[in-house]
């Protein structure tokens, strides 16, 4: 299980990315396919660090919201 943030981007698209991935960022017309597309480089970011036999980063991100 990964966390992932998503934004609106510029022209229109959403950005996702995997903070604990570094690198590991897609985008979609919608929040909905930018969510899967993430899932796609998720799943392709961990399976080349495998291929390579690297270690695969453990979840460490913490998110927090803070009212300001």
């Amino acid at each position: 299980m990964r966390q992932v943030l998503i934004y609106p981007g510029e022209d229109d698209y959403w950005v996702a990315e995997c903070p604990g991935l570094p690198g590991c960022i897609s985008q979609g017309k919608t929040r909905e396919e930018a969510l899967v597309n993430i899932k796609e480089a998720i799943e392709g970011y961990i399976a080349t660090l495998e291929e390579d036999r690297l270690p695969i980063p453990e979840e460490r991100f913490e998110s927090l919201l803070v009212a300001v």
